[in-house]
């Protein structure tokens, strides 16, 4: 099944900053997080689905990335690569699946000249696939056996390629890395005339609303009100192992500014503290008397 397009996700142009994707990202992420919409099957799809987009255009890199694998995409099939041929999508590769083979070309170098000496054709394989496994940081910690379940081609009765559900489970290691990935061999999508591709598989650690994953740090939100950014203060931060710090702003803070914190993340790692500014559902009536003030000051 063909992901949908993180751009349109997330609802921001290809042309968006890093700054104006993870704004986006962190609307999204708390518009339909579960916390905010417990037992909505559809809120936990669509919000898994703005994480997935995120991580894929999140930085100038992975944007670029995702772009060449579009441009792939588009010329030899989902996944950069026919889903029924191809290895590693080299010249060799392209070439096979140009010209029906498993290598170079049958007769030699089809823009002619002399032929080359035949190699010996490996037998075609099917596409990967790239699965995620979402683990609380609870499970990621224990590990254990854990079931995941992803979209497969293979063949049917009549001879033909269908999708077909596929559920697998696999053993993780306790204190598992977010990110890490493993390759679980002849699990990918079938070939009609060869042999299976391979699952990526990736483990996700999720620490819920108001924390996410930097690379390989874990970032947590700390909302602060804009008088406490500019003046100075002091804020209450629950850090992911429960305990509660009283954190010093210092003056003139910027939204988006971090403070680390050795050892505070998790399984040891450390922990980034981003100031952000409160979601307000509803402002006091000396609130927006407040506001306005600020305004006819000029800040």
């Amino acid at each position: 099944m063909a992901k949908k397009d993180p751009y349109s996700v997330l609802g921001v142009g290809r042309n968006a900053s890093d700054v104006e994707i993870k704004r986006a990202f962190r609307k999204k992420a708390r518009q339909f997080h579960p916390d905010r919409n417990p037992g909505d099957a559809s809120a936990e799809a669509k919000f898994k689905e703005v994480q997935a987009s995120y991580e894929s255009i999140a930085t100038a890199k992975d944007r670029n990335e995702y772009e060449q694998q579009q441009r792939m995409s588009s010329m030899f099939g989902s996944g950069g690569g026919n889903p029924f041929g191809g290895g590693g999508g080299g010249m060799e590769d392209i070439l096979g699946q140009m010209f029906g083979g498993g290598g170079r070309p049958r007769g030699g170098n089809p823009f002619g000249g002399m032929g080359q000496p035949q190699q010996r054709q490996q037998r075609p394989k099917g596409a990967d696939i790239s699965v995620s496994l979402e683990l609380t940081a609870e499970q990621a910690e224990q590990g254990g056996q854990f079931p995941f379940t992803f979209k497969r081609l293979k063949p049917n009765a009549a001879g033909t390629m269908e999708a077909a559900s596929v559920t697998l489970r696999t053993r993780v290691k306790p204190g598992v890395k977010h990110g890490t990935t493993s390759r679980l061999k002849g699990q990918g999508h079938d070939h009609p005339e060869g042999i299976a591709g391979d699952v990526m598989l990736t483990i996700r650690i999720q620490f819920g609303e108001g924390r996410f994953w930097d690379g390989n740090i874990l970032v947590q939100e700390v909302p602060t009100p804009f008088s406490t950014l500019m003046l100075g203060g002091k804020v209450k931060v629950q850090l992911p192992s429960n305990k509660k710090i009283m954190l010093t702003v210092a003056k003139e803070t910027m939204v988006g500014d971090r403070l680390r914190i050795a050892g505070a993340g998790y399984d040891g790692g450390d922990l980034e503290l981003e100031f952000v500014l409160p979601d307000y559902d509803e402002l006091s009536k000396e609130q927006v008397k407040a506001l306005e003030n600020l305004k006819n000051s000029g800040l």
